[in-house]
C-alpha cells in the first residue's frame, strides 16, 4: 500500500536490540501509518502495539496531524515497535525541539541499550550452567 505523502518530511532513526527503523514524518497528514510499504495494523497484528509506538503523537497531542512512513528491518516485533517510537520521537524534535522536555520526561528519547548477552563457554546459555550431578 503505498500513500500519497507530500515532498517535505523530517526524519528520525530509532534502534531497539537488533531492530532499526527510519521513520519519516509529513506533516499536514491525516494520521496515516505505513510500515515496510504496508498499513501499520497488519504489519504489527498485535493488540495496542501500534498504540504503543504512537504515544509520543500522543503525549503533544497530534495523533491525527502527520503521515508516518516506517522503514524498519532486524529484530522481532517488539524490538521493532520500540525502534519505531524512538524514530518518531526523534523526529518530532527535528519538528519543535521545544518538545524535548515532554518527551524526555516520558522516557521516549531514551534508547534502550539492553541486548541479548553472549553465550558463554561451558555454560548452555549466558549464564545458565549444566546441571550437576554428584555421581
Amino acid at each position: 500500500m503505498v500513500a500519497n505523502f507530500s515532498a517535505q518530511y523530517y526524519e528520525g532513526i530509532g534502534r531497539r536490540k537488533e531492530s532499526s527503523a527510519r521513520v519519516r514524518l509529513f506533516p499536514g497528514g491525516t494520521g496515516n501509518l505505513i510500515i515496510n510499504d504496508k498499513e501499520g495494523s497488519v504489519y504489527l497484528p498485535r493488540v495496542g502495539d501500534v498504540d504503543i509506538l504512537l504515544e509520543p503523537l500522543r503525549v503533544i497531542g497530534q495523533e491525527k496531524s502527520y503521515d508516518i512512513s516506517v522503514h524498519v528491518d532486524g529484530g522481532g516485533i517488539s524490538g521493532q515497535r520500540d525502534a519505531i517510537q524512538l524514530g518518531i520521537s526523534r523526529a518530532l524534535l527535528k519538528i519543535d525541539p521545544d518538545l524535548r522536555g515532554q518527551l524526555k520526561s516520558k522516557g521516549y528519547l531514551t534508547r534502550d541499550a539492553r541486548v541479548k548477552e553472549r553465550k558463554k563457554p561451558g555454560l548452555k546459555r549466558a549464564r545458565k550452567a549444566p546441571t550437576y550431578t554428584k555421581r
